[in-house]
Parts: C-alpha cells; structure tokens; sequence
C-alpha cells in the first residue's frame, strides 16, 4: 500500500510526466513541499522525508523526465535544469500552487537556484540538499565516470552490489536493509530483471559546455534569490560541495542557514536524524514568521 496518489500531467512539449502526492495526514496543513531529485535519481529518493513531513504538509515528489514513470525525451538537447524547471512551473500550474516549499538533491537544489530567481513571489523557503553555485570538479567527474555507463545487470542481487560500488562512498554506515531499499528506488523491474530507473542519454548533455546541463556560474543566481530563506544540508564527506562554497554561500546569503551531516558524502537522504531536525528547525521558523 502507498502513502500517495500519482499526478500525471503533460510537459510544455507534450511528454507525458509523473509525480507523487502525498496528503497531509494532520488535521492543519501548513503548506507544500516540491522535492526534486538529483541526476539520476527520482521521486523514491525522498520516501523517508516525504512520509515524515506529510504529518503537517502536502508533500509532492516528482520525477524528472527521463527518469521513474516520466517519458523519456527523444531530444537529448532537453535533458539540462532550464527544461526541467519549466517542467516544474508547469506542474505547478496545474496545481495551482502557490507560496511553497522546495527541497532540492543535487540537480534538483541547483534546479531550486533557478526557480527561486526566476518567481521568487511563488516560494517561502527552500532547502537545499548538497550542491552549491559552483560544484567540485572532483565529484563531477566521478558522476561522469558512471551515469549512463553501467554494465546491465541480470538480478537484484547484481543490482545491489552495482548499486553499492557507486554509493558505498557516501553511505558507509547503510544497514543491508538500507542498502535493498536504496537499490529498489534506483531500479525498475522489466520482464523480470531490474533496470536502472533512467534514461542514459541523460549524461550526453553534461559532456557538452554549451548544453547548459551544468551551469557554468550560478552566484549571480544565488544572490538573485537571497531575500528567501534557505537551509543548504551538506554531507561532511561530499565531493560535490566544498566547506568553503558553504562558507561563501553564507557571506552572500543573509538569510541562509547551513548544515553538516557527518558519515555522509554525496548527497545525505535526508531521513538523518541531524538532517530531520535542521529541516523541522527551519521550516518551523518559516511557519512562525
């Protein structure tokens, strides 16, 4: 049994798109939460977090195109954060949601730069889960080395171990039955053998500089936005957003709190007891204000 409903809805260009919700199950909502995942993940990325906040909020996970239930793009040229923030705006409204919430993982976090400058009106805070204005070089071409790269596998039991070589770098604490349910969200049955949950193509634009899939320059962004509240949630041992990015982040944003989540690397899952508490911490003082 779920704990959401699925949204089906289409794209500015006809791709059929797909996203959770799920309901407040309090008897006072006190509003809506978009999440957004990172590169290749999807909405069963945030099923812990999401299941613990819909106790006093509206909850909508979504899946980017080209990954989860939503299409797959035959133009690769679509698959950079400008599309899938239209995309976002656009579920946003057929919602009819305004004066929300974002938590954005990676790509979605620098997706969550770009909407917060573009209708700043529309937002009340975002959160921030591991990236920053610039990324480490580092930890991007570890991505780059594996997405749309890995060897097909055969079983679950392939799967999990495919699953952990690439993550194991940033969970090294996860239980074996950590590991299953982390392994089930990345990956889909077909015809009775798990695939991965995306589309590879996803990874030709980011080889392309003029693509936009990773943008150049995002300071200007940051500071664009720097009248929202914002909660940047940072693994202590992530490749992809350095201490001293943080730390610039804060000089450039008055009104940006900041988080450090030990144990982890890229990106936290935010279901961290840590993590909990600097997310209820902020969206609380949002509420109160």
């Amino acid at each position: 049994m779920t704990n959401y409903t699925d949204i089906w809805y289409d794209s500015n260009d006809g791709l059929r798109l797909y996203a959770r919700d799920y309901a407040c199950r309090g008897d006072k909502e006190q509003g809506t939460i978009l999440c957004m995942h990172g590169l290749t993940r999807n909405s069963a990325d945030f099923a812990g977090i999401a299941e613990y906040l819909s106790e006093r909020y509206r909850v909508i996970s979504v899946d980017q195109r080209g990954r989860g239930n939503s299409g797959y793009d035959n133009d690769i040229s679509h698959y950079t954060p400008a599309t899938y923030v239209q995309d976002m705006f656009t579920l946003l409204d057929k919602l009819d949601l305004d004066r929300i919430f974002l938590i954005g993982t990676s790509m979605g976090g620098l997706m969550s730069f770009l909407m917060l400058a573009m209708q700043p009106q529309r937002f009340i805070g975002s959160v921030i889960n591991d990236i920053g204005p610039e990324i480490d070089p580092a930890g991007l071409a570890r991505i780059k080395s594996y997405v749309g790269k890995s060897t097909a596998v055969t079983s679950w039991d392939e799967a999990l171990a495919q699953a952990k070589s690439i993550n194991q770098i940033a969970f090294p604490d996860f239980t074996k039955e950590q590991w299953w349910e982390f392994t089930r969200g990345l990956y889909r049955e077909q015809h009775g053998v798990p695939v991965l949950a995306y589309d590879p193509a996803i990874s030709q634009p980011m080889d392309d500089e003029e693509s936009g899939a990773v943008p150049p320059d995002l300071w200007p962004i940051l500071e664009a936005s720097s009248s929202i509240p914002m909660l940047v949630v940072r693994g202590a041992d992530s490749d992809i957003l350095a201490p001293s990015c943080v730390e610039q982040m804060k000089e450039r944003h008055p009104k940006l709190q900041a988080a450090e989540i030990a144990n982890r690397g890229h990106a936290p899952t935010l279901t961290e007891p840590e993590a909990i508490a600097a997310i209820d911490n902020f969206l609380g003082l949002l509420n109160s204000n």
